[in-house]
């Protein structure tokens, strides 16, 4: 069985490993303590909605991609099949081309290609 907090740990700590930072300067920034961040990362606690913003916040990855790699993996995890792109009703709905905004801030290097 999959748990939701071991996967968003496992994010968290892979996009932090992949920075080079550690966990005591994500802590800090975070505004949490070092040793309630390893227990987020190690699938040991569930964050709230306003702490997993403010540890995506001190590692300058938008919240929604990071909730996007999650959903990846629990797709995958699931046997369920995700499609690579935004479906253009989708887009057509929101007013805005989704997959626009995540090529610009791949280009501007906001965030990683493979998380």
């Amino acid at each position: 069985m999959v748990v939701l907090r071991h996967e968003i740990g496992d994010v968290l700590r892979d996009v932090r490993q992949r920075q080079g930072r550690t966990l005591r300067e994500v802590s800090h920034n975070a505004r949490v303590s070092l040793g309630y961040l390893s227990e987020v990362e190690r699938g040991q606690k569930e964050a709230s909605s306003e702490l997993l913003s403010s540890i995506c916040s001190a590692l300058d990855v938008p919240l929604s991609l990071m909730l996007r790699e999650v959903s990846d993996r629990l797709a995958v995890a699931e046997g369920v099949a995700i499609p690579d792109t935004v479906p253009q009703e989708f887009s057509a709905r929101y007013g805005r081309d989704l997959n626009e905004e995540l090529s610009e801030e791949l280009n501007k290097g906001l965030v990683s290609n493979a998380f």
